[in-house]
């Protein structure tokens, strides 16, 4: 407890050590006893909330404090199988005892045997149904059968609405039925498996089958290390109804660019975004509201290794006038426009759309996924060679955006590489920006747009993956002119689409793979080297009209 004294005057001064403290009776529990400094003590055997009065006395004067001493609470329950060590079973037919022992917030420990009301805990046993449990906990095994250990194929809390019945097969074999809890509360069945064995050398062995044919349920523990299938040992029991798998959850809600657990879980190796290296090809990469610099910098590297493209969002919170002055920027320290720069582009400003999770009320979104539409559907109709951008380049489903960008603030930041949104009166909302973050115009980087970084990494992939057959060839003239000619028929297919510029194959790609760039040493080595070039198209992005005026000659 303090005293504090009040004067006239207005000040104040610390009295705890001088007053005279003393207390009143307590309304349950012990009296307490209250020392010269202040400490409150004694109060004990409180089992209700206890209230009662300290006074401080100084001078003639009093002050009074009310306290109220809460009881303690009960936090945590101890279940002890009896024997020693406790017993882990219970054989069939058998009855097993159990004991219970509460703690308390204040650090007491109290033994939950039905001696009071208080102190009489409810048994109860989770399915499936092995075992009986009386009030005073007494469990008694039911008939024999072995038991099952499944787990949902995946986590999240879906799991928790699967349902799992066992039935009787033939020859002492037995079924399995998965359903799944409907929003309507009906149960619908999933999948179901029949006449299992627990016998390892049957064809239909339950561990084999499952693990193999099930889409929903696995055998596999994923809560050790590492994940190791439950074998069971005996055939189950018939169940009397399903029963439903439980401890599904989808964890916390992690928000990127926010206390770094989202930028660590998704740099994860080999977790995160590396689970794509197991996908065969993919060309787009989107991290919707990811604004941090350096985890922006590792995906950049990343997508470089992958010859695949990443579309970056700027931070919330920025504004058009920062963004002149800073150039593409993120939310945290750090160069946006380094080394594998030339694999990603930056847009502003973020969208407005309806949010189906809020009524469908307009929120601001990060443009990433919107500008990535607008890459696919310009990739289909136009090819990867034509800038996803312009006024056919339109966002879907957008209802407005942050900022209305004029045309003096969209001529300040495209040359800095930030790719604006823009919304015309005639057109809608629209990308109106082609540049990669390598694209400032003080870079001078021949990846300067989007369309022609792109173009390259798609030659590159669809050579890779078109020139597999050449391995194991003999590496030689032969050879070569057959490279010569299936790479010029894919590059010759490209350049009457409208991929390159120039008006002639000559002026538009080459294709050199002869014993100049394979020399010896490197056939030696097993190397066959291939070199592609081709001639870009440049976007327009400025529209210079000059007018002049025709004097009239007399």
């Amino acid at each position: 407890m303090k005293a504090t004294g009040i004067y006239a005057d207005g000040t104040s001064a610390d009295l705890t050590g001088s007053v005279a403290w003393t207390t009143s009776a307590w309304t349950a529990g012990t009296d307490a006893t209250i020392l010269p400094s202040g400490l409150l003590s004694g109060i004990a055997g409180v089992t209700a909330a206890s209230t009662g009065s300290i006074q401080a006395a100084w001078q003639g004067q009093t002050g009074t404090a009310s306290v109220t001493v809460n009881p303690p609470v009960l936090q945590s329950i101890k279940v002890t199988a009896a024997g020693t060590p406790p017993a882990t079973s219970i054989p069939s037919g058998a009855t097993l005892n159990f004991s219970a022992q509460g703690t308390y917030s204040d650090g007491t420990e109290v033994p939950l045997n039905g001696s009071t009301p208080a102190t009489t805990p409810a048994w109860s046993t989770s399915p499936p149904g092995l075992a009986n449990v009386t009030s005073l906990g007494v469990a008694s095994a039911l008939a024999a059968g072995g038991s099952l250990t499944l787990f949902a194929n995946n986590p999240g809390a879906w799991g928790n609405n699967l349902r799992v019945s066992v039935t009787a097969g033939s020859s002492g074999k037995f079924n399995i039925l998965v359903q799944q809890v409907g929003t309507s509360g009906q149960l619908q069945t999933l999948e179901s498996f029949v006449n299992l064995s627990v016998s390892s050398t049957d064809p239909q062995y339950v561990v084999r089958v499952i693990d193999n044919d099930s889409n929903y349920i696995t055998f596999v523990n994923p809560n050790v290390n590492p994940p190791a299938a439950v074998v069971p040992t005996a055939a189950p029991s018939p169940t009397q109804a399903p029963i439903a798998l439980s401890g599904g959850a989808d964890g916390d809600v992690l928000v990127p660019a926010s206390d770094q657990n989202f930028e660590l879980a998704l740099l994860n190796k080999p977790l995160g975004v590396y689970l794509l290296d197991r996908v065969d090809i993919f060309n787009l990469l989107c991290i919707p509201a990811e604004t941090d610099a350096p985890t922006i910098q590792d995906l950049q590297q990343y997508c470089n290794l992958k010859r695949a493209f990443y579309i970056v969002d700027p931070p919330h919170a920025i504004k058009t006038s920062s963004l002149i002055s800073s150039g593409p920027v993120g939310s945290t320290p750090g160069s946006l426009t380094e080394e594998y720069a030339s694999n990603s582009a930056y847009y502003f400003p973020w969208v407005q759309a309806p949010d189906p999770l809020f009524g469908n009320r307009p929120t601001y979104f990060p443009p990433c996924g919107f500008v990535a539409g607008i890459y696919a559907a310009t990739d289909a109709s136009r090819g990867v060679w034509k800038a996803p951008a312009g006024i056919n380049a339109g966002l879907t489903g957008v209802s407005g955006l942050q900022y209305l960008l004029t045309d003096a603030e969209n001529g300040s930041l495209n040359p800095q590489a930030v790719n604006c949104l823009r919304q015309f009166k005639v057109y809608g909302d629209v990308v109106w920006g082609a540049r990669t973050l390598a694209g400032n115009d003080q870079a001078g980087s021949e990846y300067k747009y989007i369309p022609i970084r792109r173009l390259a990494l798609f030659l590159e992939s669809s050579l890779y993956d078109g020139t597999q057959w050449v391995v194991f060839e003999p590496n030689d003239e032969t050879l070569w002119g057959q490279i010569r000619l299936n790479v010029g028929t894919f590059l010759q297919g490209l350049f009457l689409q409208g991929a390159f510029a120039g008006t002639t194959p000559a002026q538009a790609y080459f294709v050199k793979c002869d014993a100049e760039n394979n020399p010896g040493p490197s056939v030696a080595l097993g190397i066959v080297n291939i070199l592609v070039g081709f001639a870009p198209l440049y976007p327009a992005e400025f529209v210079v009209i000059q007018i002049q005026q025709i004097a009239q000659s007399s």
